[in-house]
């Protein structure tokens, strides 16, 4: 089997995940491949990942890890297995203590897959050709930068004016990423499997605007509108970002390419709801 580590080398206790990690896969003849920070954690040469070469990518942090893992496939079929170092890691397969038994059930093929769609934005010119493009696994979102005012753009589902959207900024969310930026903006949480996007407005000045869950196929496209700003700002994921000019476009609709996340025992997206964002009332907490 061959392994492709990825990880924050800020977080306590990595150094001890890498050294256990090169251990149990020189013991049972696994091809290992890391990022070179991570190598340098565990004081052994190993070659820099090649997401072409790799069956199985494993992360070490949080969410944001394991995003940053997922852009380095770029839409490759490559299971994620996530190991949270973070607090609470909703992407993420198992807990820090978890990696070795979780790397030998991945191996002996005790485990699931969840395929998740993303998310493919391009950002074009006043004459319509792309100048950017970006693969988001979460959420695009544009906003402003450091203005501290009202901006105003036109959000468009397949060519039909949804109408004219005044706020601080607008998410474009998968099912994945509803639990993100989208939910924190009032956003609706939806269930990875669906077939969906959803477009959130942040701190809409209207209460006639409200978060919108359209087809997964859908083209969204997001105009400035006047007076516009000189300067906006998209990001992808939290972890990318591009400039949105006056006379810019925001194209997103779902990529044709996904990512693959690991998950052991039975299904259960609203076990993890209830365990990591406190879903429900509080009858069932500990006191």
């Amino acid at each position: 089997m061959r392994i492709g580590l990825v990880g924050n080398p800020r977080y306590a206790g990595l150094e001890s995940a890498m050294v256990d990690t090169v251990k149990l896969a020189g013991a049972r003849g696994w091809a290992l491949s890391a990022d070179p920070d991570l190598a340098a954690l565990a004081n052994t040469k190993l070659p820099e990942i090649d997401p072409d070469s790799i069956d199985l990518l494993v992360t070490f942090g949080g969410d944001g890890t394991l995003l940053r893992g997922a852009r380095l496939l770029s839409g490759r079929s490559v299971p994620i297995l996530g190991v949270n170092f973070g607090r609470v890691g909703f992407l993420t397969s198992v807990a820090r203590d978890g990696a070795r038994a979780a790397l030998l059930a991945f191996a002996a093929n005790e485990h699931r897959l969840s395929p998740r769609s993303a998310l493919l934005a391009r950002i074009r010119s006043a004459d319509d050709t792309v100048r950017d493009e970006h693969f988001a696994l979460n959420d695009v979102v544009l906003h402003k930068g450091g203005v501290a005012r009202v901006v105003r753009f036109q959000v468009l589902i397949d060519d039909e004016p949804m109408g004219p959207v005044s706020g601080d900024g607008l998410v474009i969310a998968s099912p994945t990423g509803s639990t993100a930026y989208s939910l924190s903006a009032g956003g609706p949480v939806v269930v990875p499997s669906l077939e969906a996007t959803v477009v959130t407005p942040i701190c809409a000045h209207s209460l006639g605007v409200r978060p919108l869950v359209v087809r997964a196929d859908a083209v969204i496209r997001v105009e400035a509108v006047d007076p516009r700003p000189s300067e906006l700002l998209v990001s992808f994921d939290g972890q990318q970002t591009a400039l949105f000019g006056p006379d810019d476009s925001l194209e997103v609709t779902r990529s044709t390419k996904g990512v693959v996340l690991v998950r052991f025992g039975e299904p259960g997206f609203f076990r993890t709801l209830r365990d990591k964002l406190q879903w429900g009332d509080l009858t069932d907490r500990e006191p």
